[in-house]
């Protein structure tokens, strides 16, 4: 029986190969000798991440290339693929090789992506009935290898995965394609000059970020006062504030005219309560990947989309387990390996201590509420020294991150002592509140980090019932403070919880239960998608909203393109057609009634927007050299590539917008168009990155030109 094997990508495949004998290694694929669990071999190849797409609008017609409004709604008669540009002899290779197995395996991630990855491939080689497996694990240590392939499964839920998978995949695109090129031919009618790419998760994230900017510039800052106390008693000075908080002065004055009491004159004052109550804080439950991107972000500014990058490659070293879940439990099974290599993880860590328990606690152990994946630890890899200091400063710090969030499951409480103090000034109370450390506990696994101004002066001094005190007393001026902007940690959180913010109750709810908006996978590649389309930018770790993101949340205000709640209701109905209780072609129908919907009131909506200048150099569409072939056309820019503008008289002078992994720029064009050739450039992908000028032959291609030199 010939078994082939689909990992996602080759770092994927290597980490399989690994864990058994390798045979023979070739650009496409790996060959593995026969073993117990593969009694006649297996072999090895893999996708680059999406080896197939969905295909362009003009793949289907060459008219549905030009962005006109009498177009829409575009919606093909049925939805195919194409292999993605640049991945042709890779997929070639797996055709090749699907054709010859007798067993398919499905080893992309275990997700609905890696699910949509595999089948669409599966679906484009064109190779049928043939029985599929599949691969489901969590770690790629050689043991969890190992075993995930001696106990694969059967593909039911791989199949309903993939149903999911591609019914958002293709309404995401059909959302995409026409609200894009519906908007932006409404706005550019107004004398708007770039685009809009609007998306179903992306538009409502920038809506969330738009909202918080209009609270703070429509914010006004008021000042309120408050009657503070300085004391001093013979263990040391503390502050105190009297229970009123009134924007009118006259009224605290009022208060403390009817205490007879006066600012700034020294005055004599008594404790008449001490209050001291110790707390027990258990350590923090263990790490899904959005709350290790929040903490990263706070910790270091690390962007979510760092974190997951970093989070990948320590996967793909074996040292943490799979990056994109959403769960803070593990089961039994993961916790006894955990229990086993106690000593090394300290080690590692270089700390140590006595475990509190060695029993599993519900509050990190429970395997009722691990679904597919459990929460983020490393796994039973321990890194040697010399390993631990290849890392990255990235890695390094992350690696170690999920590592004391694990030990501190075995560590003992914080503890820490509040106090309240109650002092009065001629019968007028005051309030004291402080903490003292008594026990660090599991914070001991953590970089301690530099005391603040408020932790200084939360340290109260020892004072008894009954002593008097030292007193003056203060009128204390205070402002209003705005809202503050967003972090890209914060982002990730607001993305998750946002079900907070709706006013609907039904809609609260499935938020809730779908976890906001994007998936634990996805939300970082949005938020890289908004800076990129400049709808956001990000300051000093802040995240602001630009004039072309406030222009897209003033054109989709008051649509469902704008709402949380519209993509709540999606992925509600996606995990229903994942458990088979829905529809992939009705959640396809539903899509294109709400692109009717959107196309019928969008005109009349459109007209309260104001058109800003984005800031962006040029108008995206004007003409940026004469056409070097009919001589009567301009090339322009046309979004995803450049082109003749005489194309209707039959003109058919195209050029990429991307060459070897560079874009090319409007300055590159002109001087193709009118000089045949370019300077040398750099940063062209190759196997390494190369230099190399550019000439247009006399078909009107670009080629490279290796012999010019710098």
């Amino acid at each position: 029986m010939r078994v082939v094997i689909l990992a996602e990508k080759p770092s994927q495949a290597k980490a399989y190969a690994e864990a058994f004998t390798i045979q023979e290694k070739t650009k496409t694929y790996i060959l593995l000798k026969p073993d117990e669990t593969f009694p006649n071999g297996a072999t090895i190849t893999w996708g680059v991440g999406h080896l197939v797409e969905l295909k362009e609008p003009h793949d289907y017609k060459s008219e549905w290339k030009r962005w006109k409004l009498d177009q829409l709604p575009i919606v093909p008669d049925q939805f195919l693929e194409k292999v993605s540009k640049g991945k042709w002899e890779q997929f070639q290779a797996v055709k090749r090789l699907f054709q010859q197995a007798d067993i398919l395996v499905n080893a992309a991630d275990v997700d609905r992506e890696g699910s949509n990855i595999f089948y669409s491939i599966l679906s484009l080689t064109g190779v049928k009935g043939k029985p599929v497996r599949r691969l489901w694990i969590n770690s790629l240590e050689k043991d969890e290898v190992r075993k995930g392939f001696k106990h694969l499964q059967d593909n039911d839920k791989d199949l309903r995965l993939f149903d999911e998978a591609k019914a958002r995949q293709i309404s995401d695109w059909m959302v995409g394609i026409n609200a894009s090129r519906l908007f932006t031919l409404l706005l550019q009618k107004k004398g708007f000059s770039s685009h809009l790419t609007i998306g179903r998760v992306q538009s409502p994230t920038v809506y969330l970020i738009y909202q918080r900017h209009k609270e703070i510039e429509n914010f006004i800052s008021e000042p309120f006062y408050q009657i503070e106390g300085l004391f001093h008693s013979e263990s040391g000075a503390y502050k105190g504030l009297a229970k009123i908080k009134e924007k009118d002065k006259a009224k605290v004055q009022a208060l403390m005219e009817e205490y007879g009491l006066k600012e700034k004159e020294d005055l004599t004052g008594v404790v008449q309560r001490v209050d001291r109550k110790t707390n027990y804080q258990k350590s923090p439950k263990l790490h899904s990947l959005s709350t290790l991107q929040s903490i990263a972000n706070r910790r270091w500014k690390y962007t979510p989309s760092q974190v997951l990058k970093t989070m990948q490659k320590l996967y793909e070293k074996r040292l943490v387990s799979y990056p994109r879940t959403d769960c803070n439990y593990i089961t039994e099974s993961e916790f006894s390996y955990l229990v086993n290599n106690l000593e090394s993880y300290q080690k590692t860590l270089k700390v140590s201590f006595t475990p509190v328990s060695l029993k599993p606690n519900k509050r990190y152990v429970d395997s009722r509420k691990v679904q597919e994946h459990y929460a983020i630890i490393p796994t039973k890899s321990i890194p040697t020294e010399k390993r631990l200091s290849s890392l990255s400063r990235e890695e390094s710090n992350i690696y170690k991150e999920v590592l004391a969030t694990t030990l501190a499951m075995f560590h003992g409480d914080y503890v820490y002592e509040e106090t309240a103090i109650f002092t009065h000034v001629h019968d007028l109370p005051f309030k004291s509140t402080g903490r003292r450390e008594v026990k660090r506990g599991w914070k001991e696994l953590f970089p301690k980090p530099p005391k603040s101004k408020q932790e200084k002066e939360a340290l109260l001094p020892q004072v008894q019932k009954g002593e008097n005190v030292g007193a003056r007393l203060y009128i204390k001026e205070s402002m209003t403070q705005p809202p503050k902007p967003y972090t890209e940690g914060q982002l990730i959180n607001m993305m998750k919880t946002c079900g907070k913010l709706m006013d609907d109750e039904e809609d609260v709810e499935i938020l809730k239960e779908v976890e906001g908006l994007g998936t634990e996978a996805t939300r970082s590649s949005i938020i890289e998608t908004i800076k990129t389309q400049k709808y956001i930018e990000v300051k000093k770790n802040n995240v602001y909203v630009t004039a072309k993101g406030v222009m897209l949340c003033e054109a989709i205000e008051g649509t469902l393109l704008s709402s949380p709640s519209m993509t709540a209701k999606w992925e509600s109905y996606l995990k229903k057609i994942g458990s088979g209780e829905g529809s992939k072609q009705m959640f396809i129908k539903q899509t294109n009634q709400f692109i009717e919907k959107l196309i019928q009131e969008t005109p009349g909506s459109i007209q309260q927007v104001h058109v800003r200048d984005t800031g962006e150099k040029k108008k995206w569409n004007a003409p940026i050299a004469k056409c070097p072939a009919c001589s009567k056309g301009f090339i322009m820019d046309r979004y995803k590539f450049y082109a003749c503008s005489d194309y209707k008289e039959g003109c058919k002078v195209s050029f990429p917008k991307k060459l070897a992994g560079k874009t090319l720029t409007n300055h590159m064009i002109k001087a193709l168009c009118e000089k045949k050739r370019t300077r040398v450039l750099k940063g062209f992908k190759g196997k390494k990155t190369f230099s190399t000028a550019l000439i247009l032959d006399e078909e009107y291609k670009i080629k490279f030109d290796f012999a010019k030199k710098a």
